[in-house]
């Protein structure tokens, strides 16, 4: 495996603020791209090459468009930033195909169901999940400073495609976060007290403000158990709780509550959009408590808003309706 070509992979990643979970993802693609053309250089490769690469995960890993496109994005960026080379026209990959999905949706009585299921801090992370539509990474990434109490709101920093958003902050859950912003402050505080206490913090923002990966606002509201070493400089910090953990649990209290369909953690968001539609407020304040950039993402929520399949009334009831005589 080419070490070099890999490194510079990492720094050009890090150079365009990427995130951790991209580079990783990013540099796996590599991996496996090199490894399936047999340990040959990317650099001796070009469109054909990454075309059969693609269009074999399509056709033999039969993986889902959306790894298909993260793989793609990974050799774009690849040849483009790092070899300085034009990938061109791809038309001759076999796309892999994007099934249209509804998504999954919880009842109201489903949300207080699986919330019950919950307890201590994955209770609050799920309630946040739901109460303000947040994307789970969104969640576990929130910061001290970004919690409004004054106002009733939250800050969503860099979300999804680098936005910022100011999304809903539910008055029930101020007093838990409160709570819980106070436990991540003593933690903070006994990390001072041991010589640690800095945060990661993003972009270049360690160097223009030297004190402040070490100020409590910066702190993670959900902070790790344990210190670990940032894998970018190898500086030991106490970072946020790991997202898997919240999937697990959540996991488990659906099944719990007796709910038989799939669903996940990304469930209580579609349930915030569309319980927020369904108690009259309007689709273009849905789409800026999401983040979403066109509002025909956010006209997806109405399809439980509508009676049946597009308002169509079976005709099986009126016949239920009528008073049979036997013959």
């Amino acid at each position: 495996m080419p070490s070099r070509l890999l490194t510079q992979l990492r720094e050009a990643i890090r150079l365009r603020h990427y995130s951790i979970r991209t580079e990783k993802a990013y540099v796996d693609w590599v991996k496996r791209f090199i490894r399936f053309h047999g340990m040959k250089h990317p650099a001796s490769m070009g469109p054909a090459d990454v075309a059969r690469f693609l269009s074999w995960l399509a056709v033999e890993r039969n993986v889902a468009a959306s790894t298909q496109n993260q793989a793609l994005n990974a050799l774009v960026f690849l040849y483009r930033e790092v070899l300085r080379v034009e990938l061109g026209d791809l038309n001759s990959t076999v796309r892999a195909k994007r099934p249209k999905r509804l998504p999954a949706v919880f009842t109201e009585r489903e949300v207080m169901d699986v919330l019950s299921h919950l307890e201590g801090e994955h209770w609050l992370m799920a309630a946040l999940l739901y109460g303000s539509g947040l994307r789970l990474m969104e969640c576990v990434r929130l910061r001290i400073k970004d919690v409004d109490f004054a106002y009733h709101c939250i800050v969503i920093r860099d979300g999804k495609g680098g936005n910022d958003r100011v999304v809903t902050l539910a008055d029930a859950l101020a007093d838990h976060l409160r709570v819980q912003i106070a436990r991540a402050h003593a933690l903070h505080e006994r990390d001072l007290l041991e010589g640690y206490g800095s945060v990661s913090l993003p972009y270049a923002l360690a160097r223009k403000y030297p004190n402040a990966a070490r100020e409590l606002g910066w702190q993670y509201v959900f902070p790790s158990v344990h210190r670990s070493i940032d894998p970018r400089d190898g500086v030991e910090r106490r970072h946020h709780v790991d997202p898997s953990g919240l999937q697990k649990v959540v996991r488990k209290a659906i099944v719990k509550a007796g709910i038989e369909r799939r669903a996940s953690c990304h469930t209580f968001r579609h349930s915030f959009a569309t319980h927020l539609l369904a108690s009259g407020a309007d689709i273009r304040t849905v789409q800026e408590q999401l983040g979403h950039r066109d509002v025909r993402t956010t006209q997806i929520y109405t399809h439980l808003l509508e009676r049946g399949a597009s308002g169509v009334i079976s005709p099986l009831n009126r016949l239920l309706a009528i008073p049979w005589k036997k013959k």
